[in-house]
């Protein structure tokens, strides 16, 4: 298996992996997984070169953190990097509200978590309380990157300017003063609205941003705005979500997500026409939707979950595969793809 490149995140001095691990499948995302599988997928990681990892307390109510940590513990802290999030932290005293009448479900779109309640906060004492939480789950001393989690209209609707307030006066804050005193290397944003990491990076000394979604073979709306922002300002981007919640993964069939929902007639049959050519192509969906977002100069890293390991081979695999650039030519001339996005070479 080829050594996974190792790209710079801006200025940090940080260098993650042009392939992360994502841990939101470990907090039960979408299905339950038993602790043997989750923990065998991350260790599958680690062990397959992937160096950076990235969690948040919101995948299941701390549960993602708890079980990549039981992997994380056993291996070199100086061979890897690690994000979590602030924005929530934890009651382990109060049960979290019931989710559609699912017994033991702890937040929505997950199908179980750990049974503590999570309060959103993103004060400067929430961030500190939610920061140190993390550090017990994880069962370290440090993580390196620190991100605001879900401050976005997406998550938060009509109160999200009271949020964005509260996260500028209180988050930003406390984060800014553990990087300036060496406790974390680098901080950011985790959202998914490009439009809002653009709003952030103007509003802050941002390190890097995990973007969700918006920079995909579905969608290129980060490039109206927010990654000339971030070329300005030599603000790293994480990509999250490039299969945009499943879809680019399976291809448009029954049921296929798309940012998090079923996916609606009109993208099944914008993936069903982007398949058919890179089929035509000899080229699997999934291999061009890892591979296309990382041809952009600000991208440092695409994070994807899993929840088996030979899904983490399989996405290894798909990032080294060989993929014409004629490919990109045919999606631009059919009208699926930017014209003005950089593509692999």
């Amino acid at each position: 298996m080829r050594a996974i490149d190792r790209r710079p995140l801006g200025r940090t001095g940080i260098e993650v992996t042009a392939l992360g691990f994502g841990s939101a499948p470990l907090g039960d995302l979408y299905t339950q997984l038993d602790d043997e599988t989750a923990i065998a997928t991350a260790a599958t990681a680690l062990s397959s070169g992937i160096a950076f990892f990235d969690t948040s307390p919101h995948y299941g109510n701390g549960l993602a953190e708890h079980r990549l940590g039981t992997t994380l513990r056993r291996a070199d802290r100086e061979t890897f990097v690690l994000s979590t999030k602030v924005g929530r932290w934890v009651n382990p005293r109060e049960r979290p509200a019931p989710v559609s009448g699912k017994p033991g479900v702890a937040s929505p779109g997950f199908a179980g978590g750990l049974p503590h309640r999570a309060v959103v906060d993103y004060s400067y004492d929430g961030t500190m309380r939610s920061f140190e939480q993390s550090l017990l789950r994880l069962g370290t001393d440090r993580v390196d990157i620190l991100l605001i989690h879900d401050a976005d209209v997406w998550t938060h609707g009509e109160s999200f300017e009271d949020r964005f307030r509260e996260a500028m006066e209180g988050a930003y804050r406390a984060l800014s003063e553990l990087r300036n005193q060496g406790v974390i290397k680098a901080i950011g944003v985790g959202i998914n609205e490009a439009q809002t990491c653009a709003r952030f990076a103007r509003a802050g000394d941002f390190d890097c941003v995990l973007l969700a979604g918006r920079y995909s073979l579905l969608d290129q709306s980060a490039l109206d705005v927010f990654f000339g922002i971030a070329e300005e300002k030599a603000i790293a981007v994480l990509l999250g979500g490039v299969f945009n919640s499943g879809i680019l993964a399976t291809g448009p069939v029954p049921g296929a997500r798309y940012d998090y929902k079923p996916a609606p007639p009109e993208i099944l049959e914008r993936v069903r026409r982007i398949d058919e050519i890179c089929r035509r192509h000899g080229i699997a969906l999934s291999d061009a939707a890892i591979q296309f977002p990382l041809a952009h100069p600000v991208v440092a890293s695409v994070v994807i979950g899993a929840v088996t390991p030979a899904e983490i081979a399989r996405n290894i695999e798909s990032l080294s595969r060989p993929i014409p650039v004629s490919l990109w030519a045919d999606l631009k001339t059919a009208g699926l793809l930017r014209s003005d996005t950089p593509t692999p070479a």
